[in-house]
């Protein structure tokens, strides 16, 4: 690891600090503003993955899990309304869905950076955070892994419901799924434009010296 990496690192730390702060926050009836946030850790893998290769871009990726195990053992010790703000769980679905989908994300990048330059970042990021959002609320909420922790009522989100309110009948938690992923689809765009400008200007920059 060389100082060129520590930028890559600190901002996946800030995004996966500042997400997992910003969860505990209500935007609508469906989401967190966590969720607007999480998203950007793919365009910090992107960007390692691009500018330096997968191995530094999976340092960055491990970073950023090491910071989300502390966040969790952090929210497991705060109490909140309805017992700890992070149980079990949900520190397993997290951790999993970020180790997993990040990646993937890198490994996916890899194997298309020889194309178009908007192809892997693309690619990736969406592949990426739909494995992110399927595995993240199925463990956390999914009566399938109710097994996990038995003693961690969530049967609030197996409620059946309109999906997100006008669609067909569904648990809430595939709602909050749904409206999570459609989210990461959307920042996976118009995370497209900060990726070529910094990869422009790096090189830009790198030609100069």
């Amino acid at each position: 690891m060389t100082r060129a990496h520590l930028p890559g690192i600190l901002a996946m730390a800030v995004i996966v600090l500042a997400s997992n702060i910003l969860v505990q926050f209500l935007f609508g009836n469906w989401l967190t503003w966590g969720a607007f946030t999480y998203p950007f850790a793919f365009l910090v893998t992107d960007l390692m993955n691009r500018l330096y290769g997968p191995g530094p871009a999976r340092k960055v990726v491990f970073a950023g899990f090491a910071v989300g195990v502390l966040c969790s053992l952090v929210g497991t010790q705060i109490m909140g309304e309805f017992g700890p703000l992070v149980t079990f769980r949900i520190a397993l679905a997290s951790g999993t869905a970020f180790l997993t989908a990040q990646l993937l994300d890198v490994a996916i990048f890899d194997r298309l950076r020889g194309g178009a330059w908007w192809r892997a970042p693309l690619a990736s990021t969406l592949i990426g955070s739909s494995l992110d959002t399927a595995l993240f609320f199925s463990i956390a909420f999914s009566g399938t892994f109710a097994f996990i922790e038995p003693g961690n009522d969530v049967s609030w989100a197996g409620e059946i419901l309109p999906l997100l309110g006008v669609g067909p009948m569904a648990p809430l938690w595939v709602s909050l799924a749904v409206a999570d992923w459609s989210v990461k689809l959307a920042l996976a765009l118009i995370a497209l434009v900060p990726f070529r400008l910094i990869v422009l200007r790096f090189r830009q920059k790198t030609a100069m010296t």
